[in-house]
């Protein structure tokens, strides 16, 4: 009996340190995630500490032009010991003091897919030199995206009377760029390739007969071009001050290994002005333009109005423009709600002129997920005269 008791409780001791030990891990594992400065739940620590530490993204699609859906990328940090230990002393000592430095490199890799059998996997990386002196960003993706497309016949149909067929585009496509600062200044030099290999059908007979004529069974698009960025913003990932601009100006050609040839310019701006301690107002403006003397690009090409609450290429034209506001309130160091507005405006060169204007409202909130490096993720609900959407968002969503 007498070693049985002792059986019995040596399994009790032995039960107990296992549930100790399990708590104390847990407890140490719960503690990586607590800041220590303000007791939050945070992934800064995890994310530079941790050798496989990554931000995992929720991706929550409701893009009208694609249905619901959803996904997850992962977000790799890479910095040196040095600049971690750097980041985070500062980050010790203020409470935005790790996010003012110079961004990490960064690895994006993930993957999404929505309803309408739409689809996408993607890797991305950006990585700086020298101070950041010299800048490399590149990605590669592959996927099916079925969207409507919208035609006015040129003009001769109102464009809410536009005639929509769907079309679903299949491919590859890369993109890289590397960028030069100019002496120490904010200005950044550059040089950006594009390159892309697509399929695009209809369901509709006739559409993708006129498809497969005018395109052929299989598209390529490569392009060149020129690069010039002025950016004074205090964060990468969410910045609260400052301003950037930029220019982008692409010629795609035969000679460069595509089947078209045609020209693109992108101006596109942002500014951030603290009005108050808690305060924060945010402007984005964007103007894109295509240029071509051929009438048989894809109908994917053409530049369309991106903002939130209106769906992925259903307003399209030879130039297109919008116009962004953001206020911003800051209820803690770590919950930021916001309200947003934006209008855009397209113009069709074609049989006859046109022109369509479109505006989108909204309100939304974000979480600052890891302190050390200035991340916030959020959601954001969008209306406009035809469209609700939900937007699942890490920055502010400019």
């Amino acid at each position: 009996m007498i070693r049985v008791a002792r059986a019995d409780m040596s399994k009790h001791y032995f039960r107990q340190l296992l549930f100790t030990t399990f708590c104390t891990f847990s407890a140490q594992a719960f503690a990586s995630f607590i800041d220590p400065i303000d007791g939050q739940f945070d992934l800064g620590h995890h994310l530079a500490e941790n050798a496989y530490g990554f931000l995992p993204v929720p991706i929550l699609i409701t893009e009208p032009a694609l249905g619901y859906g959803g996904g997850v990328a992962g977000v790799f940090l890479h910095e040196s010991e040095k600049e971690k230990n750097y980041r985070k002393q500062q980050a010790l000592t203020s409470l935005n003091g790790g996010a003012q430095l110079v961004p990490p490199a960064v690895t994006v890799v993930g993957a999404a897919g929505t309803e309408n059998g739409s689809w996408l996997a993607f890797a991305g990386h950006r990585h700086s030199w020298l101070n950041d002196s010299i800048r490399y960003t590149g990605g590669i993706g592959v996927g099916q995206f079925k969207v409507d497309i919208y035609n006015d016949l040129g003009g001769l149909l109102p464009s809410d009377k536009a005639i929509r067929f769907n079309t679903n585009t299949k491919g590859v496509a890369g993109i890289q760029q590397l960028q030069f600062r100019v002496a120490k200044t904010p200005l950044m030099l550059g040089l950006k390739q594009t390159w892309s290999s697509t399929q695009i059908s209809s369901d509709n007979q006739i559409i993708d007969a006129i498809l497969n004529y005018t395109m052929g069974n299989k598209t390529n698009n490569s392009g060149l071009g020129l690069l010039a960025e002025y950016d004074t913003r205090n964060n990468l990932f969410y910045p609260t001050k400052g301003y950037s601009v930029a220019a982008e100006y692409m010629v795609y050609r035969e000679s460069l290994g595509g089947d078209h040839n045609y020209d693109t310019l992108e101006l596109d701006g942002e500014s951030y002005f603290p009005l108050a301690k808690k305060w924060t107002l945010g402007l984005a403006g964007n103007y894109q333009s295509l240029n071509s003397d051929q009438n048989n690009l894809s109908p994917t090409s053409k530049p369309y109005i991106g903002l939130r609450g209106i769906a992925a290429y259903r307003y399209q034209g030879d130039q297109v423009a919008t116009l962004q506001t953001q206020l911003s309130y800051n209820i803690t160091n770590r919950w930021i709600v916001s309200g947003f507005y934006g209008i855009g405006k397209t113009k069709e060169e074609s049989i006859k002129s046109t022109s369509e204007t479109l505006d989108a409202f909204g309100a939304g909130f974000r979480y600052q997920i890891a302190r050390r490096y200035g991340i916030h993720l959020g959601m954001d609900l969008a209306f406009s005269r035809q469209d609700t959407a939900v937007y699942f968002s890490m920055g502010t969503g400019f």
